[in-house]
C-alpha cells in the first residue's frame, strides 16, 4: 500500500498551518521513521517552495505537503461586516486595524498545485474538500501519493471515487480546523468522534486510513489501528517540541491549568476549529458567522497583535482534546517514545501490569509482527520496527 513506501512507523506529524509545521519539525519526524508534513496553507507558493527546499536539505527521507482547497464565496457580506463591528473593541485594545475580509479565498491553491506537479514531493494531502480526479491524476503521474482529509463516510466515498490513494480520517477531537468538505452551520455539533467514525469509513471504502483526532500517546495509536486505521496523525502532540514553530505562549497553554478545556469555535476563522477556550473565544464565538476565510483575514492582525503583546487570551490556541497529555521533548525522541508505547500497548493490552497477551498466530507472547499491506489489517498484527506495509 502507498503508506509503506513513506514511513517506517505508523506515526504521521500533522500539517499545522500558521507556522508550527516548520521544516525542522518535519525533518526530525522523518529522520525518526515517521512521516513529517509541511503545511501549505496561509503561505504563498514561493514561500512553500522555499520550505520544501529547506526540508530536502535537512533529510533525504520521504515527507508530505498539505494544501487547502479553495472555498466557495458563500458568506453573507452583511454578517461579516456586522462581526467586524463586533470586533471593534479588540481592534482598539490591541491598537491594530481589522484585516480585509475580501483579500481572496484561493490561498494560491492552483499555483501551489502547479509547483508540486513540476517539482514533485512524495505525498500531498488536501483539506477542506475533495480535489478533482484531474488534480489527483496529475500528482499520481509524477509519482506523488495523494491523501484527502475526510470527516464522514460520505466524504470518504467521494474521495475514493475521485481517485485518492489514502484517506486522513479526522474525528471531532482534533485540534485546529475541522476538515469538512462543506461548511454547513446546521451540522455544527454533529461531527463524529474518531473511534465511532473509523469503523464506518473502513466499511465504506477500501483505502489505507490515517486516523487523526486527539491522539497524543502510543496506546491511542494502538486503539485507532485496532479500529481500522493503518497509521495515526498527531498534531497537538508535536506542538511543544523545540522544532515546532508554535508560539511559546501556545506551547505553555497546552498544560496550563487555567485553560480548562477545548471547544469548537468560529471566532477566529469563521469555520469550526478546536482550541483552548480563552477570553476571545468566549466573548466572540457566539457571534461569529460561517464565513471562511473572510473571518480568518478579519482577525489575523488581532491574533498577531495579541501574540506580540504576550496575551494568550487573544490568540488562537488550537489544540486537540488530548492536550493535557503532551510531552515537551525533541520530535525525534517523541516519535521513538510513541513507538515504544505502541508496542507496549500491543504486548500488554490491559495495562503494564497485566499478563502478556498472545500475539497473532505463529508468534510468541510479547513479540510483534509487521503490519500487513491490507487496508485495515493493522488490527490483526502488531507493528514492528520495520516498514509499515
Amino acid at each position: 500500500m502507498p503508506l509503506g513506501f513513506l514511513l517506517h512507523h505508523p506515526v504521521v506529524q500533522a500539517p499545522m498551518a500558521g507556522g508550527a509545521s516548520r521544516p525542522e519539525l518535519a525533518a526530525a519526524v522523518c529522520e525518526a521513521g515517521g512521516l513529517g508534513f509541511l503545511a501549505g496553507g496561509y503561505k504563498s507558493a514561493e514561500a512553500l517552495q522555499e520550505e520544501v527546499r529547506a526540508l530536502r536539505a535537512l533529510t533525504p527521507q520521504p515527507f508530505g505537503v498539505n494544501l487547502f482547497l479553495p472555498q466557495n464565496p458563500s458568506a453573507d457580506p452583511a454578517a461579516v461586516a456586522l462581526y467586524g463591528e463586533h470586533l471593534a473593541g479588540e481592534a482598539a485594545w490591541y491598537s491594530t486595524p481589522l484585516g480585509d475580509p475580501n483579500r481572496g479565498g484561493d490561498d494560491e491553491f492552483h499555483a501551489k498545485l502547479t509547483l508540486l506537479v513540476r517539482d514533485p514531493v512524495p505525498m500531498v494531502s488536501f483539506t477542506f474538500g475533495c480535489p478533482t480526479r484531474e488534480m489527483l491524476d496529475a500528482l499520481r503521474e509524477v509519482g506523488t501519493v495523494t491523501a484527502v482529509t475526510v470527516t464522514t463516510p460520505a466524504e470518504a466515498v467521494a474521495a475514493e471515487a475521485a481517485g485518492a490513494d489514502v484517506l486522513c480520517v479526522q474525528g471531532v477531537e482534533a485540534g485546529g480546523h475541522q476538515g469538512t468538505h462543506r461548511d454547513d452551520p446546521g451540522q455544527d455539533g454533529a461531527a463524529l468522534g474518531l473511534l465511532a467514525l473509523l469503523p464506518q469509513v473502513r466499511e465504506a471504502v477500501d483505502l489505507p486510513i490515517v486516523a487523526a483526532g486527539g491522539i497524543v500517546r502510543g496506546c491511542q495509536i494502538a486503539a485507532v489501528m485496532a479500529a481500522g486505521a493503518d497509521a495515526a496523525q498527531l498534531g497537538t502532540a508535536f506542538l511543544p517540541c523545540p522544532e515546532s514553530g508554535a508560539h511559546r505562549l501556545h506551547k505553555k497553554a497546552l498544560t496550563d491549568p487555567s485553560f480548562t478545556h477545548t471547544e469548537l469555535t468560529r471566532a477566529f476563522a469563521g469555520r469550526p476549529a478546536r482550541g483552548l477556550v480563552n477570553r476571545f473565544m468566549r466573548e466572540h464565538g457566539p457571534y461569529a458567522p460561517a464565513a471562511y476565510p473572510q473571518v480568518h483575514h478579519l482577525t489575523a492582525g488581532l491574533r498577531r497583535a495579541a501574540a506580540a503583546a504576550g496575551d494568550a487570551q487573544g490568540m488562537a490556541l488550537w489544540a486537540g482534546q488530548g492536550h493535557r497529555l503532551v510531552r515537551e521533548m525533541p520530535a525525534g525522541d517523541l516519535v521513538r517514545l510513541l513507538v515504544d508505547e505502541l508496542h507496549e500497548a500491543w504486548t500488554h493490552p490491559y495495562g503494564t501490569g497485566a499478563r502478556e497477551q498472545a500475539g497473532p498466530p505463529g508468534t510468541t507472547p510479547g513479540t510483534t509482527t509487521p503490519v500487513t499491506t491490507t487496508p485495515g489489517a493493522a488490527a490483526t498484527a502488531a507493528p514492528a520496527d520495520g516498514a509499515l506495509g
